[in-house]
């Protein structure tokens, strides 16, 4: 069912590129594993996910050994809230931390990364619905915090995430994707180098359409590739 179930978001990815004039080749599929056990990932896996995102530290650490164990290059992703005082193992799990949402924060992964001396990849987290239930940079905060951040040595900022809102409301989703991608644009007009476009990562088994139509290039999905 799995793969079944991914073969069929891939033709829904497709279908929303197509509408927005957009290559799904560049659409990654970040599959949200949180809950489930480790013979689903395995078939996730098999069926071509490369990109695993958990939630919470510890559930992360009881799956790594079935993650990595494999011949498929997977990258692990921190997506859910990340406290200070897990910084130490999150910087060691994880290749990309998406949910960096104020500077004492990033200050400490810098911290932790220095003393394995990595460069830690790193998302910072947007609020963009502005509702208080949610963690992330305000809007009109983000641009100050990420100069702050740039400065840390051993922090990559990478790109940009943010949670749709509470409930489905796809109108309000697409104003709060269409928000973060206009941050993008501006952070992208800022750079000097010829980096990769910054990662926007929006978009879950709600309204992952709406968030790639809007400007999306990794959308984070698990119900919909383990249930369908």
């Amino acid at each position: 069912m799995i793969k079944e179930n991914i073969i069929k978001i891939n033709e829904r990815i497709a279908a929303a590129c197509l509408k927005a004039g957009r290559d799904p080749a560049l659409v990654a599929i970040v599959c949200v594993s949180k809950g489930r056990p480790a013979n689903d990932i395995k078939e996730a896996l098999a069926a071509g996910m490369r990109d695993i995102g958990e939630s919470r530290i510890q559930e992360a650490l009881k799956k790594l050994d079935n993650i990595r164990n494999t011949n498929y290059g997977v990258r692990l992703h921190m997506i859910g809230h990340l406290q200070t005082n897990k910084a130490k193992e999150a910087v060691r799990i994880f290749d990309l931390i998406q949910s960096v949402d104020t500077i004492r924060l990033a200050s400490e992964i810098d911290k932790q990364a220095a003393l394995i001396n990595k460069v830690q990849d790193i998302l910072i987290e947007v609020n963009t619905s502005g509702e208080e239930q949610k963690y992330g940079f305000s809007p009109g905060d983000m641009f100050a915090a990420i100069k702050q951040i740039s400065s840390f040595k051993n922090i990559k900022i990478i790109g940009l995430m943010t949670v749709g809102p509470l409930g489905g409301d796809l109108v309000q989703a697409r104003f709060c994707f269409r928000q973060l991608r206009e941050l993008r644009d501006k952070l992208d007009e800022q750079r000097t180098t010829n980096d990769e476009r910054l990662v926007l990562s929006m978009g879950m088994s709600d309204d992952f359409e709406a968030a790639i139509e809007e400007g999306s290039n990794m959308v984070r999905l698990g119900r919909v590739i383990f249930e369908g």
